[in-house]
């Protein structure tokens, strides 16, 4: 009964293989490649999971030759026939906000119901609002009521691309990788600090902003593979991070539709 789930982000391509498609299923392998190296994903990493896949569920933003290369390893190694989610107006609880539902990402969407479905965990009777946040080549900030309806979110850059927009428009800023500071008192410093300052700025006016929308304290939910960067910033609100909150929807849509 394994289950893979797949994750075509900007760079990378993430993936896991768990016991069975459903939300909190054990993990029996997950990896990542960029997305230079998505030709050798099956001689060099899914030939060597532990178990074969019954079937598959992902999502995709990066273009369509990508995801060809990908589904012909699928198809090659295990005759495993593609499905990749694709936004709708209502799955899983959450009702799309979206002016036109089909065209948010498919990852962001993904995210949203695994942040629905933790704060559904939480308090079935009475769930909170929850704020998804996705820290990666960019960063999505997206918000669902307490009645599971998404109202909408952000898209701003993240922390590279801030960084190659600032050494490409500037002369001088080709410097070392710095840290975050409160008062930055070097060029290195000083990048990382805004850029971190900056994102989490967005977040934070926008869990205000559902909050006072609300008249509810929301779930500030992380993740996202540079979420490091934020996760031990003191000015968040309290807030989990989620190693994974994009396979939790996933699996939380495959468990969906077998139902």
């Amino acid at each position: 009964m394994a289950f893979l789930v797949i994750d075509i982000g900007n760079t990378r391509l993430k993936w896991g293989l768990y016991a069975k498609p459903e939300p909190g299923a054990e993990l029996l392998g997950h990896g990542a490649v960029v997305l230079e190296d998505i030709d050798d994903l099956w001689a060099a990493h899914w030939s060597q999971l532990p178990s074969r896949p019954i079937a598959m569920l992902g999502c995709v933003v990066a273009g369509e030759a990508i995801k060809r290369r990908v589904e012909e390893q699928l198809l090659a190694g295990w005759g495993l026939k593609p499905h990749w989610v694709a936004s709708s107006f209502q799955a899983c609880g959450v009702t799309n906000g979206y002016e036109h539902p089909q065209r948010l990402g498919a990852d962001r969407w993904a995210a949203m119901i695994g942040a629905r479905q933790r704060a559904l965990r939480a308090a079935p009777d009475a769930p909170s609002p929850v704020l998804a946040v996705m820290v990666g080549t960019a960063v999505t900030v997206d918000a669902v009521d307490a009645n599971g309806h998404f109202l909408g979110g952000l898209i701003l850059p993240g922390f590279g691309l801030m960084y190659r927009a600032l050494e490409s428009g500037t002369a001088g800023l080709k410097v070392p990788t710095g840290e975050v500071k409160g008062f930055p008192t070097n060029t290195s410093d000083a990048l990382m600090s805004g850029g971190t300052d900056a994102i989490a700025g967005a977040i934070g006016r926008s869990w205000r902003r559902l909050r006072d929308h609300t008249g509810k304290s929301p779930l500030l939910i992380m993740s996202g593979g540079a979420v490091s960067r934020l996760s031990n910033d003191s000015e968040l609100t309290a807030h989990d991070v989620v190693e994974n909150l994009i396979f939790e929807g996933l699996l939380t849509l495959a468990a969906d539709t077998v139902r």
